[in-house]
């Protein structure tokens, strides 16, 4: 490893994570009857997402838009998080999808089919086994532990757009992790913590289970999504504690993501209560 030189004021100083070659990737992923429609690279932004949804509000930026930092100063995942990662030390990227013909009442399924889709590309391209915690965490196993290296946040974008944001934790070191709890591609092991390749496979990923989604207008079963997420997900077969708003808590063991991509819980009374928002706690693993 090159170290990081704390005096040097070079933005490239730290040889180990080199920028992101934007042209590449547009030349790789912007093509005619592809879903990418135009790809930024900024060196450094608020938020992805934010800017992302004020750029189409603006009339500024279409279906297949996709924005890329190289550094975030207020990443946001859910329930209004910080997240905060060095520069150039992952991926934090957001896209712009308008999946006009399918049920709004669908569009729950956004998120998770984003990391159904990160999840597929980085197996493929960093070859790191890599587990989905719901609704939309990345895991990935560190000295056999769990660990988050990764979240999804989708916002609506107008009446027709959803801006989904993905940030993914690929070269933090353990000293560099914000929480003890998180992770990253590099600490679990990964074969690659090239970026570029690894925002090819995750974009290209998505591209196909987007289409494959929007082609089955949105149906969850008959686009394979369900079964794919609930196969990949940590959450099922676990006991779990959900936080639910207005300070009530579930406890039970999670059985199943039913057809609106709700989380359901069976608690011990015997009930089987569907949850749609809260933070999800693993109490112990399957």
């Amino acid at each position: 490893m090159t170290p990081h030189n704390a005096s040097d004021d070079s933005r490239w100083s730290d040889l180990d994570r080199p920028p992101l070659n934007a042209a590449g990737l547009r030349r790789a992923l912007v093509r005619e009857g592809g879903l990418w429609s135009e790809l930024d690279v900024v060196q450094r932004t608020g938020s992805t997402n934010s800017d992302l949804v004020a750029r189409a509000a603006a009339g500024k930026a279409g279906e297949g838009a996709v924005l890329v930092a190289e550094e975030q100063t207020a990443g946001r995942g859910r329930l209004d998080r910080q997240w905060s990662a060095p520069p150039r030390s992952g991926l934090f990227f957001s896209v712009l999808l308008t999946p006009t013909e399918v049920p709004v009442a669908r569009w729950g399924w956004l998120p998770l089919l984003t990391g159904v889709a990160v999840a597929t590309g980085l197996s493929r391209a960093a070859g790191v086994d890599t587990a989905l915690k719901w609704p939309n965490d990345l895991l990935v196993s560190v000295g056999g532990q769990e660990r988050k290296a990764g979240g999804i946040l989708a916002e609506r974008a107008g009446d027709d757009g959803v801006v989904v944001g993905v940030g993914i934790n690929v070269s933090l070191r353990a000293e560099e992790l914000p929480v003890p709890r998180a992770g990253s591609l590099a600490l679990a092991g990964a074969v690659s913590t090239d970026r570029d390749p690894l925002l090819r496979a995750v974009l290209r990923s998505l591209e196909e289970w987007y289409g494959r989604w929007r082609a089955a207008g949105g149906d969850p079963g008959a686009s394979g999504l369900q079964e794919t997420y609930a196969a990949g997900c940590a959450t099922l077969g676990r006991v779990v504690r959900a936080e639910l708003p207005g300070d009530r808590a579930l406890v039970g063991e999670a059985v199943a993501v039913d057809e609106d991509g709700r989380l359901v819980i069976a608690t011990e009374s015997g009930v089987q209560e569907p949850v749609g928002a809260g933070d999800i706690v693993h109490l112990r693993p399957a």
